[in-house]
């Protein structure tokens, strides 16, 4: 295991004090596993979601001239018919 220095924030590192002593971790224990977590799940987090949705524009056709202005009547009456 390699150490490190990281430079925080106050409200940050009481944050991760209190989850610690009420997990009965140690902090640097959060920090890793905070770590692991963003490394298993980055591509989950809104800001790729909006680069993913982003990409999807103009890729497919409805069909429908009207779509962005009645979008939610094709909704509701698609899942009527399901």
């Amino acid at each position: 295991m390699l150490r490190t220095q990281i430079q925080i924030e106050e409200d940050q590192i009481k944050w991760l004090r209190d989850r610690a002593r009420e997990r009965g971790v140690s902090v640097s224990q959060l920090i890793r596993e905070g770590v692991e977590f963003y490394r298993k799940y980055e591509d989950r987090f809104p800001e790729d979601q909006k680069k993913k949705a982003l990409a999807a524009i103009g890729r497919y056709a409805s069909g429908v001239s009207d779509i962005s202005e009645k979008h939610d009547d094709y909704l509701a009456k698609a899942f009527k018919t399901e």
